[in-house]
């Protein structure tokens, strides 16, 4: 499930001695070639398309496409800033990731005037960046833009065969619609090369060691950055984490996200009752269960506005599950459109106007990485016989998880992406071009095409094994609420037993997903000390849950917390 976004030592090299590992492991053979050394980034106005107001710097930083080929093809990422507010008092750049896949931080310079992130910001240049395939750095697409937005659509909590066919047909098409558009970039969208990104932008922006922080995804390819690079971190803070495990990446993390969100769900579900008075849904779980069902029934009879059907009513009420914040909101509109009223209903469940190319590739993007990052079961009967036992206990979100990540089970083979690269530079060349530079790509391409064989053969499509040894890392911290769907809890407790010496900081009772400078003063105490003094607290402490919104405030106050 796409987490929404949130917000974003030793042998340490010098700049001009950067060397990234290359594909396929955390240690370079001797014959690995190096990463090109990048050029400092060129900071300036921002495009328009940006969307920035002008107190925010925008630049551009040349990566390459594939590690293992460093002077082969290039790709551009843009790059977001604000220098620290207190110049006296800086102490580097402070890197943002939201999360994801997919998730860009090229408004993160903004937070550092919201109150709770401005001591952070007089310390720290804020710097957002949009990462391989997201926004304007070299983007990805799958499928026509207002074909991914069409409305309204479906979903189905016990789907029945004919339903479970039509999604398998429609994953198949996607995941041949990424193949037919990346072509053989395809493979290079994945969390290595996010990593890699990530250490060639803290060379260009002349930092000798990186301060990160990292939300949701940005926890795991930190945890990767973490592993291939340990010398190279000063401060790094992973909130609300990823399980990290191998074995979880990423079909199990998903079939667990889905036990977690149905818990979600069901306090969401509590509290609502609770406040019956104001909402009128019910004096129990069970009873708001059945008002939500009503609901459900209704647009697809009748969709709201001729869009919003059982699918995206779906999707906005998803929203109670990352944060609580959306608890009085959701209630309000389901409660206001079951006496007739579809306007609050409406707010929240309809895309922004002129957001589908944007939201096409965000999907498109998550599903590149996680599709590449690891293999996923390759027969239908698995994801129909997990996901079947799953949805017994867990219906709330368990098989719209599954058609999203569908489409890994077609993904393509490696070989396949760099036959057809092969094939397009033989063509080329046989077409007569006795350029350098088509030779180079031939030759480029047959390498590839050669790589990919034996690493399918091996089936080496295999995570990262994320661990440090004992002083490889400076400090870090985690920070993760006991209830999070997104990322279970268990997932903070796994990575703290992989990355020695790290202190977990653990939000009791709560499950709002991305907890760092937020409504909880304990986590924030924490979080500030870490990054303006590098003071982490013991192995693992605990803070207090939030208070829990309250049912009569105001639509204006609900929708700026929510924000």
């Amino acid at each position: 499930m796409r987490t929404l976004a949130l917000y974003g030592t030793i042998g340490s090299l010098v700049l001009t001695a950067l060397a990234t590992a290359p594909a396929g492991g955390a240690t370079a053979p001797p014959t690995a070639p190096p990463a090109p050394v990048p050029q400092r980034i060129a900071f300036g106005r921002c495009a328009p398309v940006e969307h920035l107001p002008a107190s925010v710097q925008c630049g551009k930083l040349a990566v390459p496409l594939d590690y293992a080929r460093p002077e082969g093809k290039k790709i551009t990422l843009t790059v977001s800033r604000i220098r620290a507010t207190a110049p006296k008092e800086r102490q580097g750049a402070l890197v943002f990731n939201p999360g994801g896949p997919g998730a860009s931080s090229m408004e993160f310079p903004l937070y550092g005037g919201l109150p709770k992130w401005r001591r952070t910001a007089r310390a720290y240049d804020f710097v957002g960046y949009a990462p391989r395939g997201v926004g304007r750095s070299a983007p990805l697409s799958c499928q026509d833009p207002q074909e991914f937005a069409k409305m309204p659509t479906d979903t189905q909590r016990y789907p029945t065969e004919a339903f479970k066919r039509e999604k398998i047909a429609a994953a198949k098409a996607y995941a041949q619609g990424c193949a037919r558009h990346a072509g053989a970039d395809l493979p290079f969208y994945n969390s290595l090369n996010n990593a890699r990104d990530l250490d060639m932008l803290r060379a260009a922006l002349g930092e000798q060691k990186l301060t990160f922080m990292g939300a949701s995804y940005g926890t795991y390819f930190g945890a990767v950055y973490a592993t291939l690079f340990p010398g190279h971190i000063r401060r790094m803070i992973f909130d609300s984490v990823v399980n990290p495990d191998p074995r979880q990446i990423w079909y199990r993390n998903n079939l667990d996200q889905n036990v977690a969100f149905e818990r979600r769900w069901g306090d969401w579900l509590r509290w609502v009752a609770a406040h019956d008075a104001t909402y009128h849904l019910g004096t129990t779980p069970k009873e708001v269960q059945g008002a939500y069902d009503t609901a459900i029934q209704r647009v697809r009879q009748a969709p709201v506005n001729g869009k919003i059907g059982p699918a995206q009513l779906q999707s906005a009420f998803l929203k109670t599950g990352y944060n609580d914040a959306y608890w009085p909101l959701s209630a309000q509109a389901l409660a206001a459109y079951l006496h007739g009223d579809t306007k609050a209903l409406a707010t929240q469940a309809l895309p922004k106007a002129n957001n589908a190319a944007a939201d096409e590739n965000t999907n498109a993007v998550y599903t590149a990485v996680e599709c590449n990052d690891a293999s996923w079961p390759r027969d239908w009967q698995t994801w129909d016989r997990d996901n079947t036992r799953v949805a017994r206990t867990a219906p709330f979100e368990t098989w719209d998880n599954a058609w999203m990540n569908l489409p890994c089970a077609f993904w393509p083979e490696q070989t396949q992406s760099a036959t057809a690269r092969l094939d397009a530079a033989v063509g080329t060349v046989a077409g007569g071009a006795t350029r350098s530079g088509a030779i180079q790509e031939l030759a480029d391409a047959g390498s590839q095409a050669a790589s990919a064989a034996v690493d399918d053969a091996l089936g080496s499509r295999v995570p990262l094994d994320i661990r440090t040894a004992p002083g490889a890392l400076p400090p870090v911290l985690l920070l993760a609420a006991e209830r999070d769907a997104a990322t279970p809890y268990a997932g903070a407790v796994e990575l703290q037993r992989r990355l020695a010496g790290s202190s977990l900081v653990t939000e009791r009772g709560a499950g709002t997903h991305g907890i760092a400078l937020g409504a909880n003063e304990c986590v924030n105490r924490f979080t500030e000390a870490y990054l303006l003094d590098g003071k982490v607290p013991a192995h693992s402490v605990t803070c207090g849950p939030r208070a829990e919104p309250m049912p009569n405030q105001q639509p204006e106050a609900k929708t700026r917390q929510a924000r």
